[in-house]
């Protein structure tokens, strides 16, 4: 199994500098070889280019600008021009099933923050002073720099990417791995409904609290993007101090509120791994539920428009967008895969109008968001956690019809 690692780099202010010059001529080579290739399309004859070909002048780019394409190394120069195949490759797919194509777009510097070096040890090593204590990675053209390993990589280094993000430098390293011995098994299984009120509610009757970290955070947020707005829109390179500053305060926050969310995803997909051998969770379609809710014109007044409730389905996408259900949902696929726990995903419709008790199914039966009372029995539970088991029952319906 492949493994992600994410360290934290110190390089000296020299170092900084010349990563920096890596990304901008990272991004320098993205951009002409995706102006290369609406070129040739625009020409006459409808010329395609390809990885291939755009690969094979790489070593002519390199003979003419020793000062800057020529520092860095080759494999990490494929890597970025695969990576413009890639963004073609998902163009041409999202064409040909009718979808919002998106073609791909030029990098603005501040734009492009990842370079990756497919191998280790081809422009790249991890822990290339082994007999130090301090860990360095060496990156062609950069030096050996510190890395901050707070935890031991266990397994094969295969890729090693430099990331920025604000001031900071990062470096991931993806290594490949036996699979690890599971859990002990518990004898214990679960079903969770995800919600706003509450992040998520079990079948056993527990609650995890939603802990809402973009609606803290907002007010800061909110100051922090007003101030920058009183900046003109400019180019990078042509900001004052005092606008870089602004830029860096609202990266800064929005990274907190990325962090916050992120830890707390990861513990509290731990805390259902290690406690419950089989998990079931519904199968969200969390981008058709961020849909903006569509106009509604006055057919008596043309021009006009009346109510939808855009306002709140704003609000209630903003609220699920800070709940982070999809970055949880793939830490916990991820979790279990490593722990031997099985995860099942099921049709979530009904899940919290259907009873419990006499299967009695219908709208009637969630009096409020949170109190569920069957119309047909009587019965009396959370609503949450009413979804919760049934959730944990389809899960287990749908485990027994798969083939052995």
């Amino acid at each position: 199994m492949i493994r992600a690692y994410k360290f934290l780099m110190r390089p000296t202010v020299g170092q900084a500098q010349a990563l920096g010059e890596m990304l901008r001529d990272h991004c320098s080579l993205y951009n002409g070889a995706l102006q290369e290739r609406r070129d040739a399309y625009r020409h006459p004859s409808r010329t395609s280019v390809r990885y291939g070909m755009q690969s094979a002048q790489l070593k002519e780019i390199r003979a003419f600008d020793p000062e800057r394409q020529g520092r860095w190394s080759f494999s990490s120069q494929q890597a970025t021009l695969r990576r413009l195949d890639k963004a073609f490759v998902a163009f041409f797919r999202r064409v040909k099933s009718g979808e919002t194509p998106g073609y791909p777009r030029f990098r603005g510097v501040s734009w492009f923050d990842t370079v990756e070096f497919p191998k280790d040890g081809d422009g790249c090593r991890w822990d290339a002073t082994p007999h130090d204590p301090v860990t360095r990675v060496r990156l062609q053209g950069v030096g050996h720099v510190k890395v901050h390993q707070h935890r031991p990589v266990v397994g094969r280094v295969k890729t090693v990417s430099v990331k920025r993000e604000g001031r900071k430098w990062f470096v991931v390293l993806t290594a490949e791995q036996d699979q690890p011995e599971p859990l002990p098994p518990t004898g214990i299984m679960v079903g969770i409904d995800l919600g706003i009120a509450n992040f998520l509610a079990d079948s056993n009757g527990g609650f995890v609290p939603n802990p809402r970290h973009g609606r803290s955070n907002a007010d800061r947020l909110e100051a922090a993007q007003q101030s920058l707005s009183n900046f003109p829109r400019v180019r990078r390179d042509k900001r004052t101090a005092n606008h870089r500053r602004a830029v860096e305060k609202v990266a800064k926050l929005h990274g907190k509120v990325r962090r916050q969310r992120l830890d707390h995803a990861h513990k509290t997909a731990l805390t259902l791994v290690r406690e419950h051998d089989f998990i079931a969770h519904e199968n969200l379609t969390i981008h058709t539920m961020l849909r903006t809710a569509e106009p509604r014109p006055d057919l008596d007044q043309p021009g006009a428009f009346l109510p939808n409730g855009a306002a709140a389905k704003t609000g209630l996408n903003r609220s699920i967008q800070d709940a982070g259900w999809g970055v949880f949902l793939t830490i916990l696929a991820s979790k279990a895969e490593s722990a031997g726990r099985e995860v099942i995903a099921v049709d979530p419709r009904n899940t919290s109008r259907q009873c419990p008790q006499c299967g009695h199914t219908s709208a009637d039966n969630r009096t409020t968001q949170a109190q569920f009372h069957c119309v047909a029995c009587g019965h009396h539970a959370h609503a949450d956690t009413v979804g919760a088991v049934n959730v944990l029952r389809a899960g287990l319906v749908r485990r027994e019809a798969q083939p052995a």
